[in-house]
């Protein structure tokens, strides 16, 4: 009996952990599972999911130069990335101080130009995208060797990409949002709506599964 006991405590403890809660730091000792109701999206899918005709009903950007997202013929496009949790654009704050430099926050009411614009670059060999900051024309990182809170944040710092600089797209039809899953640690992209100071709203590859809107995003295409 004692050993059933034992066992069932050491269970639960382990389900406990399993679990991350908001803003805690990520947990990188198990891959993040495929998000049920979601679909992986590749190159050539990006304009089928998104309605590169703009005739399936979504609803505009609030901005001159966006509108639903959509891709071209070459399976790239630039688009702004809208957090479904506080409904604000992504920016990269290229002006921030290091280590910070670079890193990216869904603090923009629109979209104002090149601060909240992303080149999604696909990848044919890794069947992933890499994005570029229109802001500084450098690479998003997932920054894995951060610690603390600041822990996987995301940061447009690099001149090439690799695996540190890679993400899988993932789409979900029946909500018509997106998810970003990072292929350095497997963890999916969530925006940090609890923090505070300079990293409030930033955006962190720390979670292990699609839960709700802090994983969730709009994605529009920059047009102009």
């Amino acid at each position: 009996m004692t050993s059933a006991l034992l066992s069932l405590s050491a269970l639960l403890a382990a389900s406990a952990l399993a679990v991350p809660a908001a803003g805690a730091a990520p947990r990188n000792d198990q891959p993040a599972a495929a998000p049920a109701g979601w679909e992986r999206v590749d190159g050539s899918e990006l304009a089928r999911f998104a309605g590169s005709d703009g005739s399936d009903g979504r609803t505009e950007a609030p901005a001159a130069t966006g509108r639903s997202a959509s891709a071209r013929a070459d399976d790239s496009g630039t688009f702004a990335l809208k957090s479904v949790r506080n409904g604000k654009f992504t920016a990269t704050e290229k002006n921030y101080a290091a280590p910070n430099t670079g890193a990216l926050r869904a603090r923009s009411a629109t979209v104002t130009g090149a601060w909240e614009g992303f080149a999604f670059e696909w990848h044919e060999a890794t069947q992933t995208y890499a994005l570029k900051s229109l802001a500084n024309n450098r690479y998003v990182a997932v920054e894995g060797n951060y610690t603390g809170n600041s822990q996987n944040v995301l940061r447009a710092r690099s001149t090439g990409a690799g695996t540190w600089e890679r993400f899988t797209l993932y789409y979900n039809e029946d909500l018509d949002r997106w998810a970003l899953q990072s292929a350095l640690n497997g963890r999916f992209v969530a925006m940090e709506n609890s923090y505070t100071g300079s990293l409030q709203y930033a955006l962190r590859a720390r979670s292990l599964e699609v839960t709700g809107s802090w994983e969730q995003f709009e994605l529009f295409e920059i047009t102009g």
